[in-house]
């Protein structure tokens, strides 16, 4: 699979299993995977999903505008952006987005991520791609 393919498609499962299920994320996550969400440091699968089930909103739905993805290294590794806006139920305005993933090009079923503001990683484990993702950084404004 080329990589604005493995791109898209993490970008899409990720985003439509968060918006219908955000519960459904859990198979995503490992034990020993981290979450970094507003200096709050959150560790494990399941207390990573008790997180996102626990935000302030219960609907939403995210419209990725761009996914773009570019070689990065020489052992095939590629670089993923991602911008869109995030539409919370009730709310007139949405909320902008963006996500940037740097995958290192070792091949297998876990994706990392990273908070913009800190250098710690977490694994997802994804069952649609066997590419390597790491350092995914999400901001949401």
């Amino acid at each position: 699979m080329d990589p604005d393919s493995v791109a898209k498609a993490f970008v899409e499962h990720y985003y439509s299993t968060f918006d219908a299920n955000r519960a459904g994320l859990a198979s995503l996550y490992q034990d020993g995977s981290m979450l970094t969400f507003e200096g709050q440091k959150i560790m494990g699968s399941t207390n990573i999903v008790a997180k996102l089930t626990s935000l302030p909103f219960q609907q939403c739905q995210h419209h990725i505008s761009t996914v773009d993805c570019q070689p990065s290294g020489p052992s095939g590794g590629m670089l993923v952006f991602v911008s869109g806006n995030l539409q919370l139920s009730g709310e007139q305005h949405m909320l902008k987005f963006s996500q940037c993933a740097l995958s290192d090009g070792n091949f297998g079923d876990r994706y990392r991520r990273i908070d913009e503001n800190t250098s710690l990683r977490f694994g997802l484990k994804l069952e649609i791609s066997s590419e390597f993702l790491h350092d995914i950084i999400v901001v949401y404004n």
